[in-house]
Formats: C-alpha cells, structure tokens, sequence
C-alpha cells in the first residue's frame, strides 16, 4: 500500500514517501542538505568568525561614543555612577533583539549592539572575573 500526500489534502506533504506490506514499512526520504565545510577544525556554527567579527564591531564602538576628545568618560559611565548600568544594558539588550528583523529587515547591525549590550551586562553584573565585587554607587 502506498500513501500518497497529493490524494489526502488534509495531511501537509513532508516530502517522505513510503509503502508497507505484511511485515515491512519502508520509506523513501529525501537526502539531507550538506552541512556547511568546516575547515577551522572545531567550530560547527562558524562561532570563531562570528566571535571575530563581534571584535571588530566593539572596538570600531569606541570611536564612536559619547565622549569629549580630552575625557575617556562615556555616557555608560554616569549610568553606573548612579547605579543603574545594570538594568540599562539589559532593557538596551532587549530592544536590539526585539527590533531585530523589524527594522530593516534582518539587520547585522541590531544583532552586534544586542550583543554589545550582553557583554556590558555581563561585566555591570558582576560575572566578569574582573569585576567580582559590585562597583560602589555614589
């Protein structure tokens, strides 16, 4: 007996055929794409290119932040000096994730701030080896 998809409009087609007989069930399914060359011996997602170009965004950022040319003082910093670097990394975070797909369509740009935020959020909550006791609020 074979099933056919076509002749059943209420059952999606998935692409998978397949016939029984009195002992045996067996299918004809389709082969899987190739997963992409992995050629840097470790990383299956390309983690090491993404991680190189995330580097590249953070350090091409602190050109571009608010600050004047004889002060290292960023915005961020009067943030944390009021105690709240923490809760503002994270709501920044999520707006960059939100918006991401929405605004320009899948724009690489959201995704880097949004990571860029993660990574102050880390710091600002104390997870970084750096930075294990909390910072003194004035």
């Amino acid at each position: 007996m074979n099933f056919d998809y076509e002749s059943s409009p209420d059952i999606p087609p998935r692409g998978i055929s397949g016939s029984s007989s009195d002992d045996t069930i067996s299918f004809d399914i389709p082969d899987l794409p190739e997963p992409p060359k992995n050629d840097n011996g470790f990383w299956k997602y390309h983690e090491d290119v993404i991680l190189k170009e995330i580097r590249d965004y953070l350090s091409g950022t602190y050109n571009a932040h608010y600050a004047s040319p004889n002060s290292k003082t960023q915005t961020l910093d009067l943030i944390e000096g009021i105690g709240d670097a923490e809760p503002f990394c994270r709501s920044n975070a999520i707006k960059y994730l939100s918006r991401f797909g929405k605004k320009n369509g899948k724009n690489q740009r959201d995704l880097l701030k949004a990571i860029h935020y993660c990574i102050l959020l880390y710091h600002f909550s104390g997870l970084c080896n750096e930075n294990a006791s909390p910072y003194e609020t004035f």
